[in-house]
């Protein structure tokens, strides 16, 4: 009788499959390794587990102990169901971003979910990062795997990953594509198929609003480059320890659009319900098309389920409200090359409420977005002002960073004008407009947007 003694058994050999439809215009052979064929449909079984097994080894986790983690939910599915099978309790910190779905699934493993907010730094102690790093220190007979910098992460891949896919294609694959997140996936797959043919080249996928491009073409960690995104599982704010850029040939960057897009049509045209990291990286190949040619063989990792994104890509009223679904009018680029490109005017969160108002008045503007070093962390609306200095005419004395409201919302300059107009609320009086592609910032206001519809 063949059987698994417990579902960790099955973790990987997972099928490499033939993608037909959408790289019908590519001349290589692509295939995509379907990870969601492990136990928890995504390939972080795999590290999730080789981690566990590691700190028992060395002693750091103990029987009856607490897995505390930070996870985007695929590496805490990983963790949650070694531990069922192996007498551990879980504790996880997300983020605000991540599908309601993946903390749904997480829950009913019995691990519990903590989530913190998306847009802070990962020093800031409500990062989820902090977080469980505060929490490790405070429960008893706890561990931290700690998947960004963990050796055992890349390690499990180097170990399975890598060589099923050089016997799956018999030597011959040329390329490897994979989102970048941990590093972990694409260091320890790279590493061990570089060491079986250096040629192969290493095709990192990277979204707007990650450090990891920049900083492979660069040495420069630069923090502009940081501002908040939608697509999961890829990307980082940070340098993860597991990303070895020595081994990676290459980042292309996705926008989340098309990489929300992309996610939709692999389903539609390939029958494989994947998720976004894999609409991410399907969309980066297409973009790097020309790097490819006839007899290449191209391996893309799909890293998990579109079950995971339930409430997200595959909700049209999401799709709607993000603007990534085509429709006819006025777009946000129509808007911002009518009145043309302007330099978005901000002003630091160090600097006196006095100073912002007296710019304010100069440039006849009524909404202003705060940054920090750079980065958009606040804004300022002329009539919130009025309110808080009619009650208290001495806060204009106060740094900006006391008095400033949320920040202004992002949207694609994709972004039907008639969607983008209910972004805008009393509360809300402005969106901000990136074009990823060019890397430039513009601010659209009420008055903008009637200003176009009534020409």
């Amino acid at each position: 009788m063949k059987y698994a003694k417990n579902i960790i058994e099955t973790i990987g050999n997972t099928p490499l499959v033939k993608i037909n439809n959408i790289t019908k215009d590519i001349p290589a052979l692509v295939l995509a390794k379907i990870e969601t064929t492990n136990p928890g449909n995504s390939i972080k079984d795999r590290m999730a587990l080789k981690m566990i097994e590691d700190a028992e080894k060395s002693g750091k986790l103990k029987p009856g102990g607490t897995i505390i983690e930070g996870t985007s939910g695929n590496t805490g599915m990983g963790l949650a169901i070694a531990a069922v099978i192996k007498g551990y309790k879980c504790i996880f910190t997300s983020t605000d971003k991540q599908s309601k779905e993946k903390f749904d699934a997480l829950r009913a493993f019995g691990a519990e979910v903590i989530v913190c907010p998306t847009n802070v730094e990962p020093e800031d102690p409500r990062s989820y990062y902090s977080v469980s790093s505060r929490l490790e220190k405070e429960v008893p007979n706890s561990w931290k795997p700690n998947q960004y910098d963990n050796p055992s992460n890349a390690q499990a891949h180097y170990e399975s990953t890598g060589p099923e896919i050089w016997e799956q294609t018999d030597g011959k694959i040329t390329h490897l594509v994979v989102g970048v997140g941990t590093g972990g996936t694409i260091s320890g797959t790279a590493k061990f198929l570089k060491e079986k043919n250096p040629a192969i080249k290493i095709l990192g996928i990277d979204t707007y609003g990650s450090v990891f491009k920049k900083y492979k073409e660069t040495g420069i960690f630069d923090k502009n480059e940081i501002y908040p995104y939608v697509t999961e599982g890829i990307g980082e704010d940070f340098l993860p320890q597991n990303v070895d850029f020595s081994l990676i040939d290459h980042f292309e960057k996705v926008t989340d659009k098309d990489a929300a897009v992309m996610t939709r049509k692999i389903v539609k045209e390939e029958a494989i319900f994947a998720g976004n990291s894999a609409g991410s990286a399907m969309a980066g190949l297409i973009q790097m098309k020309d790097m490819f040619k006839e007899g290449d063989v191209v391996v893309v990792i799909f890293h998990d389920h579109g079950t995971r994104y339930l409430g997200k890509m595959f909700n049209d009223d999401w799709m709607r409200e993000k603007g990534y679904l085509d429709k006819k009018g006025l777009t946000a680029k129509d808007l911002v090359s009518t009145r043309g490109k302007e330099k978005l005017i901000t002003i630091e969160a160090s600097q006196n409420l006095s100073e912002a108002i007296a710019m304010m008045n100069k440039l006849d503007i009524s909404q202003i977005p705060v940054t920090n070093d750079k980065r958009i962390v606040g804004s300022l609306n002329e009539s919130e002002l009025f309110s808080q200095i009619v009650k208290n005419p001495d806060i204009t004395k106060q740094p900006v960073s006391e008095v400033m409201q949320p920040a202004f919302s992002f949207a694609d300059i994709s972004t039907p004008v008639d969607l983008l107009s209910t972004m805008i609320t009393p509360t809300n009086p402005a969106v901000l407009v990136r074009d990823f592609k060019t890397d430039e910032t513009f601010i659209i206001t009420r008055h903008d947007i009637i200003q176009a519809l009534t020409k």
